[in-house]
């Protein structure tokens, strides 16, 4: 690629596994995505499934596909995507931000389901390598916001930098009949973050859990949103925010997808 070019930053709301062997306007969008933006040097991406004590990053040459879900079809445990790892940059990134403490995986994770199902799409040739950053658990919203804050400069050496998780994620309420729509209280969600995004009103974003009964329902649990926070603390000035894949699915999962740059 060309040097120079800053990437732009996705998060994207990856939904049902199965959307990894399925054609669909999601990932039909996807597959959009990839043909739309520069070819990056490396894709890191941090996923909903990987939480640790601390931070870490994958840092094996061939990470192996993790298919960390129960009672799907065999044909989705049959799907491989060999991207090649890249420990060297990884390397690079721990050495660069000693601050961070970033630990080094060299053998026990590799792609799970929040960062292939959706890849796969985007690069299906998986001829990109990729690494993984996890989500430390015992971090706020705020930490995790300024340590993306310290990896924006990745994406002016040729970095796409990937969140994959859903900002409306309540697998309790799932109603597995209701494919197309969502429940009043996560339409309301869905709106209210979505002018926050385009207003760039991060402190309203970090916070979001404090903001009412409708927002702790759309937000039970934190892992799925932490990556919408990496995405948006990369926001630069001036750049433009787009929203793609914005619907919600069976009730109380959004599957909004955001690009900046």
């Amino acid at each position: 690629m060309e040097k120079n070019i800053k990437m732009p930053v996705l998060f994207v709301g990856h939904g049902n596994p199965m959307n990894a062997i399925q054609t669909n306007v999601f990932t039909e969008t996807w597959r959009q995505l990839g043909k739309s933006i520069p070819t990056p040097k490396l894709i890191l991406c941090i996923s909903a499934h990987w939480e640790t004590r601390g931070t870490h990053i994958t840092a094996m040459p061939n990470p192996k596909t993790i298919h960390d879900f129960g009672g799907f079809p065999k044909e989705l445990y049959e799907v491989q995507y060999p991207a090649p790892g890249f420990p060297l940059f990884a390397e690079e990134i721990r050495d660069k931000n000693p601050n961070l403490n970033i630990g080094l995986d060299t053998k026990e994770w590799g792609f799970d389901h929040g960062s292939w199902t959706v890849i796969k799409h985007i690069y299906p040739d998986a001829d990109i390598p990729m690494i993984q950053l996890s989500i430390d658990y015992f971090a706020s919203f705020e930490q995790h916001y300024k340590i993306a804050k310290q990896l924006t400069y990745l994406r002016k050496q040729g970095v796409l930098i990937v969140g994959s998780g859903n900002i409306v994620h309540n697998l309790r309420t799932v109603d597995w009949h209701q494919r197309v729509n969502g429940y009043e209280w996560a339409n309301e969600v869905r709106e209210q973050v979505n002018q926050w995004l385009f207003e760039r009103e991060h402190d309203d974003l970090i916070s979001i859990t404090q903001k009412g009964e409708s927002f702790r329902m759309a937000i039970p649990t934190s892992e799925h949103y932490i990556p919408l926070l990496y995405t948006i603390a990369m926001q630069e000035k001036d750049e433009q925010l787009s929203l793609f894949n914005d619907k919600l699915t069976m009730g109380s999962l959004s599957m909004t997808g955001v690009k900046i740059g």
